[in-house]
């Protein structure tokens, strides 16, 4: 995992209904975790292409910190008002929001954002200068559609690396609700090959079925005796994840998933099934990578 020990969970915030719903959703995270919260706001500019910051004139800036320190102040009323003794800080940067956003993620817990709609969906676009998702030095959870209170957790398994980091932060958000997990391992035509990747093997006259049944097993072994507590449905299926997921997040509390699946560009963007999800999902979706993808 990323930060540990007293590093907050970390809420983006614009002034949008959808940010609003994200601080409301990372305020019951961090009550559970006995973290604090910390609600962030940028407002600067975008650096440019070429990794230069680009400076507006200062007294664009001014009227845009004072507007920051009017959202800031009344999320935090709000927010101490919802979840009585929960810790609550404030800050913003005068730099554009993916900069800021990269950087605070080293300092945080968890980095929450509203839905991926207006402003917001520019950090979200799928590209290798902008993918907040794909390149933040922690879980990012995208706060969508609704969230099922008596719901499963559901993670996404394939045996990759960013896989066992999202199991990992899967068995920990089911025994912090209380609820069950669901870990879910597809195939599809197109992909048997890799079925087998990543030091899997198949066994002589074992169907693709009974080898997903058996790899999952053996990617859960070791957390199902960590968390004892954690009631696990192991579903292996035949069709394309996203499409799996999508339909697992209708009454789920949470879906969670690695940056990338097999193969790809690891760690340059967001793959397709994180990004269907984080555009389509019906509840929030939190997404794990790992420092060395």
């Amino acid at each position: 995992m990323s930060a540990t020990g007293n590093a907050p969970v970390v809420v983006a915030v614009d002034g949008s209904e959808t940010a609003a719903a994200a601080a409301l959703w990372a305020a019951g995270e961090a009550a559970r975790r006995h973290a604090s919260l910390l609600v962030f706001t940028a407002y600067g500019y975008e650096d440019t292409a070429f990794g230069g910051r680009v400076y507006p004139p200062s007294d664009w800036l001014a009227v845009k910190e004072a507007e920051a320190d009017q959202l800031l102040r009344r999320t935090r009323a709000t927010l101490e008002a919802a979840v009585p003794g929960l810790e609550v800080g404030t800050e913003a940067s005068d730099r554009g929001p993916v900069p800021a956003l990269l950087a605070m993620s080293e300092r945080a817990r968890l980095l929450v954002t509203g839905e991926p709609v207006g402003p917001i969906a520019g950090l979200f676009s799928g590209s290798p200068d902008v993918d907040l998702a794909a390149k933040a030095h922690c879980p990012v959870v995208v706060v969508r559609g609704r969230e099922s209170v008596d719901g499963p957790v559901v993670v996404g398994a394939d045996g990759s690396p960013l896989s066992e980091a999202a199991i990992t932060w899967a068995f920990e958000e089911a025994s912090l609700r209380n609820a069950p997990l669901v870990a879910l391992y597809t195939w599809h035509d197109g992909d048997t090959a890799g079925l087998f990747s990543d030091g899997n093997v198949a066994f002589q006259g074992e169907s693709l079925q009974d080898s997903g049944r058996r790899l999952l097993a053996q990617r859960l072994a070791g957390w199902q005796e960590k968390y004892p507590d954690v009631m696990v449905q192991r579903r292996v299926e035949h069709d394309k994840p996203r499409h799996r997921l999508l339909s697992a997040s209708r009454g789920a509390q949470l879906v969670v998933v690695g940056s990338r699946g097999r193969g790809g560009f690891t760690g340059l963007v967001l793959g397709s099934t994180s990004q269907a999800l984080l555009h389509h999902a019906a509840c929030p979706v939190m997404v794990v990578r790992t420092e060395n993808a």
